[in-house]
């Protein structure tokens, strides 16, 4: 994955989470409170972009989880909300390791492509046969 389609959503999650810190007035604790946790909740975007990121670019879901200091059975489901890996995962709302290598086999391709801002992603592949079975 090339550091340009990874910085897109890290980047917007960055700028607007400083955008709701410089609205903060200290002395108005009140007031400050919602726009702290709005920025809490962007950086919380930004981690898991730059987990996905990583994990793509080779690292495992266990040492990005680390790197983050989040427990490796953290990270699938926080994974599962980014636009870098949501359409790989699994039935169980999960990213997992599977649905990591079928990334990097995208990228490679060059048929990776995040989801747009807003998008959902697609509903898992399922196996649905062609007959009944009787």
């Amino acid at each position: 994955m090339n550091d340009a389609s990874a910085a897109g959503p890290i980047d917007s999650a960055i700028e607007h989470a400083r955008h709701a810190l410089a609205a903060v007035d200290p002395s108005d604790p009140a007031t400050a409170l919602p726009r702290l946790r709005e920025a809490q909740e962007l950086l919380t975007v930004a981690i898991d972009e730059a987990m996905a990121a990583a994990v793509v670019d080779g690292e495992t879901i266990r040492s990005a989880g680390a790197l983050a200091g989040l427990s490796e059975n953290a990270v699938g489901p926080r994974l599962a909300r980014t636009r870098t890996l949501a359409a790989y995962q699994s039935e169980e709302g999960r990213v997992t390791a599977a649905g990591v290598e079928r990334a990097r086999y995208d990228v490679e391709q060059g048929r990776h492509a995040p989801l747009a801002p807003g998008a959902v992603p697609p509903a898992p592949m399922r196996f649905r046969p062609r007959r009944p079975t009787r």
